[in-house]
């Protein structure tokens, strides 16, 4: 079956065939579909021709389903999801708004697994936060 991705308010599921599925806009207010692999650390990005958006633009992700903003309370950098896997496992999913920027993180409990050659960028970030909730 593979992994199922939902949106952390309403629980939809955002994964459709083989790619997660995301209303986005840019900071110049473009709107448009995204769909990104559903595989942790494959940065491949489909999106309609005219929907255009350059590396190093910021990108607000949406769940299609509930028009919340996705935007991670750890750094408002990083988009959130939740994955569940075969296992029934419930783990946040983290990755990077910033076009082209390829960082991703997979939080369950205390453990953060990181994916992405700029993963070290939002780290100690996420890892301050984590401990911070441990405290709680």
């Amino acid at each position: 079956m593979g992994n199922s991705f939902l949106c952390p308010k309403c629980s939809g599921h955002l994964k459709v065939g083989d790619s997660v599925v995301f209303s986005t806009r840019t900071k110049k207010g473009q709107v448009g579909l995204v769909l990104l692999s559903p595989q942790l650390g494959n940065y491949k990005v489909k999106n309609h021709p005219s929907f255009d958006f350059e590396v190093g633009d910021y990108v607000e992700f949406f769940c299609p389903l509930c028009q919340v903003q996705l935007t991670s309370e750890k750094n408002e950098n990083l988009a959130k999801v939740i994955m569940i896997d075969d296992e029934l496992n419930e783990y946040e999913i983290l990755f990077s708004k910033i076009a082209g920027e390829k960082c991703t993180y997979k939080i369950v409990g205390g453990n953060v697994e990181e994916f992405g050659k700029d993963s070290s960028h939002y780290l100690d970030t996420i890892l301050q936060h984590q401990r911070k909730e441990e405290k709680k």
